[in-house]
Order: C-alpha cells, then sequence, then structure tokens
C-alpha cells in the first residue's frame, strides 16, 4: 500500500498542479466577466424578448437575486472562456511523456476541440435557444402572462450553452478515450446503436421534449461521433516516428 501510494504521489503532485492552475484561470476570467456582466447578460437576454416582444423585462423576487444570478453567470462564462485551457490540462495529465509527434498531435486535438467548444455554443445560442424559447413561450395568451424570473433564465441559457459546447466535444473525447487505450478502436463502431440511443436520449432532455430542438442537437451529434471513431482510425493507423 506504501508502495502504491509513494508511486502516485508525483501524479498526486502533478494533478494538484494542473487544477490549482485551472482554479487561478476560472477565478481570473470570471472576475473579467463579471466587469461586463450587464452586457452579458443583456445578450442573454436577446432571444427571449425576440421570441416574445411584449415581455419587455425580467423580474427578480429576492432582494439577493440579481446579485447571486450576476455572480452565477459570470462564473459560467470563466468555465466557458477557460475551456479549452482545461482540456489542455486533462490531455497533458493523462498522456504524460508524450513524443515530439505526439505532442503536434496534442495541439492539434486541443485546438479542434476548442473549436468544437465553440460551435456548440454558438449552435446552442444562436439556433437552438431561440426555438426552444419560441416554444415555450407559445403557452403566454390572454388568460397566461409570462414572468421569467432573471436567475433562473440566466441559469437557463448558461446551462443550455454549455451543455451544448460539450455535447460538441464527442469528437475529442472518443478520441482520447482510444489514443489512452481506454477503450479499443472497434468500440465505438461495435456500440453505435447503443451510443445513438444515449444521444437522442440525451438531446430529447437538453431540448426539453421540443422535438425540432432534439433533431437539431442530435443530427449534428450522429456526425460527430462518426466522425470521432474516423478520427481515431487515422490516428491508430498512422506511423509513429521516434
Amino acid at each position: 500500500m506504501r508502495a502504491a501510494l509513494e508511486h502516485f504521489a508525483p501524479h498526486y503532485k502533478e494533478l494538484r498542479q494542473r487544477l490549482i492552475a485551472v482554479f487561478i484561470a476560472i477565478a481570473l476570467a470570471s472576475t473579467i466577466s463579471y466587469l461586463y456582466i450587464d452586457q452579458i447578460a443583456g445578450f442573454c437576454m436577446r432571444p427571449l424578448f425576440q421570441a416574445y416582444p411584449e415581455l419587455g423585462h425580467l423580474v427578480y423576487t429576492k432582494l439577493t437575486e440579481a446579485f447571486v444570478s450576476y455572480i452565477k453567470l459570470s462564473i459560467l462564462v470563466g468555465i466557458g472562456i477557460t475551456f479549452p485551457f482545461l482540456l489542455y490540462q486533462l490531455w497533458m495529465f493523462v498522456a504524460p511523456g508524450l513524443l515530439e509527434h505526439e505532442r503536434r498531435l496534442a495541439r492539434q486535438i486541443i485546438g479542434w476541440a476548442t473549436l468544437l467548444f465553440a460551435g456548440g455554443a454558438l449552435f446552442a445560442f444562436f439556433v437552438v435557444l431561440p426555438r426552444m424559447l419560441t416554444f415555450f413561450m407559445s403557452y403566454a395568451g390572454p388568460n397566461l402572462h409570462p414572468m421569467p424570473k432573471l436567475g433562473l433564465y440566466l441559469t437557463f441559457v448558461a446551462r443550455t450553452v454549455l451543455a451544448f459546447g460539450i455535447a460538441f466535444e464527442i469528437p475529442f473525447l472518443m478520441v482520447m478515450a482510444m489514443k489512452t487505450g481506454l477503450v479499443s478502436r472497434t468500440y465505438f463502431t461495435g456500440k453505435r446503436t447503443w451510443f445513438y440511443m444515449a444521444i437522442v436520449v440525451l438531446s430529447f432532455l437538453l431540448a426539453a421534449g421540443d422535438i425540432t430542438a432534439t433533431a437539431l442537437l442530435a443530427l449534428p451529434l450522429f456526425g460527430l461521433y462518426e466522425a470521432g471513431i474516423i478520427i481515431g482510425r487515422m490516428l491508430a493507423s498512422a506511423p509513429e516516428s521516434h
């Protein structure tokens, strides 16, 4: 037991250092985001007002709700901004002792993972979110007047954007699982049906039951899943240089 702990000690030290670096990065990004929180909150509210122009404003019912909501939003924005850095720290921890060609590969994967996250977040905010809000606000009428709360709405937007951004990381996670030996090259091909079913269920839950939004998320994820399989095969068959 003692020998195992001594063997893991260097890895624990490295993990702690990387976690501290991630925490500092998120704290700095969140602080900067809070300085521009009014503009960020207004940008997040725009899709709701476009979906239901008669609304005009949001409400908050507790004295501390606006302050707490802005703090939460700034933290979530900080996590989104530092997500590429978090991916880099994760990759460098799970794949130690990389060769030179593997370091280049790691940089390329981090770059693609960043683009995928940004693409998922933008896709959620500009394509899926407006349709979801239009669906939800369609229940308003003469006998039913919507009064969305500031905190709940901002949390909903931030979580939706982050969820879609993370969901678009499917190829990155698949490649990382294959490169680190967690799964075989044929694992994702053999389990395709089960993963497709999981994608449909996840998309349905993220879209809160809206069929259109479910399709808008599920179809790109199917393509990303297949892209992960293809990229994994290409990397596995690529010759290694020493």
